[in-house]
């Protein structure tokens, strides 16, 4: 029996959390570890980095690995001419950020580290380039095993290089260089990668295809960094290295929700692109995921708020502990993060990746002005409200014009009534939460939210368990 679209989703959701939310909740446990080792401004100026490099990746590779993954995913489509004139087309992005790097140094923060700022953009993207082909050409176990690898080697080099040689700011980004270096290796040749990179496929309609599909993903990239990275250096900036550094140690908690999102997005652009149906049965398939999607999400990021101060207890060193504060606005953030990128995958599906571009910028140039506004008075405080406003702002814009591409339905009222209950948690939590009061009310409107979400978590899990059912039969 073929397997249906649900048990498909259900199955690379599956896998990827093996792949994915395992490596990253070694990450997340790795925190105490981390907030040892460097100083909460050592950990503000190794966050900026790393941020940076994440905005340039894109950029550098001209987001190619997009373009690899839709191509390959598709049924009938020529897998290896896409993975050899995608290869191509990231050594040409890559060969000119080689050329315009000297640029960096007109930022005397980041001189100091500018080859391994050379290093970690270019290792990325070779790695993010194979790592998707191998995912799009459905050898998911594959994918999944060399997440694994990946954050195994990050976690060895960066005890090693932190705990046993004391390298600080370079030991820590240079542990993630390395990790995805020696997993581009192993993927080179366990997938046999050199066999599927053919140069008689080289093919310049293909590339103007290709780019023509990929360049909208890179600005709509820089901007989503905007949105959810620029108020940590404006606060590092207009506050200080050592407040940034505990709202960057705030942001990792939540971010736990994020992975869960990049796990899901990841199986769901698998599952839906290679589905291809007609409009009306995506349509159906997107408005019964997202209904359980919701209730997942806004649940997820309730629980994050609330747990705030135990989670920074147990994951932080007793001089970051402060952060706490921040982290139940930054959890609501998350959450229409979440929702934000499930309406992007539809654009990403029906190939309308300009209106990626516009509600990212948006998002980006809104972001930025309440950023200014809002950080001198209120600091790193400040900065998490402007993020979690921004967000919301990208999701009713992307709701909105939504149905002209994939009329699913969007649960209005769930949305409404889950958005008043997040927002009282995250008010209540930053304002009381350091008193049992405050506690109790927020553990008390999570229960509400329970009671409200429950049942479409349990039909969620019902059609899980029915998919894996008829997978059987």
């Amino acid at each position: 029996m073929a397997k249906n679209k649900y048990t498909r989703l259900f199955e690379n959701t599956a896998i990827f959390t093996v792949g994915k939310f395992v490596s990253k909740l070694i990450v997340i446990f790795m925190l105490p570890f981390y907030t040892s080792c460097l100083s909460s401004a050592e950990y503000s100026t190794a966050d900026l980095i790393t941020n940076l490099c994440n905005l340039i990746i894109p950029i550098a590779g001209l987001g190619v690995s997009e373009g690899i993954f839709r191509g390959a995913a598709e049924k009938g489509e020529d897998k290896e001419a896409f993975f050899t004139n995608g290869m191509i087309i990231m050594l040409i992005g890559s060969a000119a950020f080689l050329a315009l790097s000297p640029l960096i140094m007109l930022f005397d923060y980041f001189t100091p580290y500018i080859i391994l700022i050379i290093a970690y953009v270019l290792a990325s993207n070779i790695h993010s380039v194979c790592s998707q082909y191998v995912c799009a050409i459905g050898r998911t176990k594959l994918f999944a095993g060399q997440g694994i690898l990946n954050t195994v080697l990050t976690v060895v080099l960066n005890i090693l290089f932190l705990a046993g040689f004391d390298m600080g700011i370079e030991g820590y980004v240079l542990s993630i260089i390395l990790a995805d270096g020696l997993t581009t290796v192993f993927l080179f040749f366990v997938a046999r990668l050199y066999s599927a990179f053919i140069p008689k496929k080289i093919s310049g309609f293909l590339m103007k295809d290709m780019i023509k599909f990929c360049l909208p993903l890179v600005p709509s990239t820089v901007f989503w960094w905007i949105t959810s990275v620029s108020d940590r250096y404006i606060v590092a900036a207009l506050r200080s290295d050592a407040e940034n550094g505990l709202y960057a140690a705030a942001y990792k908690i939540p971010t736990l929700l994020t992975y869960v999102v990049t796990i899901f997005n990841d199986a769901w652009k698998l599952s839906a692109v290679s589905e291809g149906e007609d409009l009306s049965e995506k349509t159906k398939f997107y408005s019964k995921v997202f209904k359980y999607y919701i209730a997942i999400m806004f649940m997820g990021g309730g629980l994050l708020a609330v747990s705030a101060r135990l989670s920074s207890k147990v994951l932080f060193a007793s001089s970051y502990e402060a952060a706490w504060v921040f982290i139940p606005v930054l959890s609501a953030a998350t959450i229409f993060t979440a929702l934000d990128t499930f309406m992007g995958s539809a654009y990403f599906t029906v190939k309308k990746t300009g209106m990626s571009f516009w509600t990212s910028l948006i998002g980006a140039v809104m972001n930025i002005v309440l950023n200014i506004l809002m950080i001198p008075k209120w600091g790193a405080m400040g900065a998490s409200v402007a993020t979690l406003v921004s967000y919301f702002a990208v999701f009713v814009i992307r709701a909105a014009t939504m149905k002209k591409f994939i009329p699913f339905k969007l649960y209005p009222v769930k949305i409404i009534v889950n958005t008043a209950i997040i927002t009282a948690i995250a008010i209540v939590m930053s304002v009381w939460g350091y008193m049992w009061q405050g506690l109790a009310v927020s553990i008390a409107i999570l229960l509400f939210s329970l009671l409200y979400n429950g049942m479409d978590i349990i039909l969620g899990c019902r059609d899980a368990i029915i998919s894996i059912k008829r997978k059987k039969e």
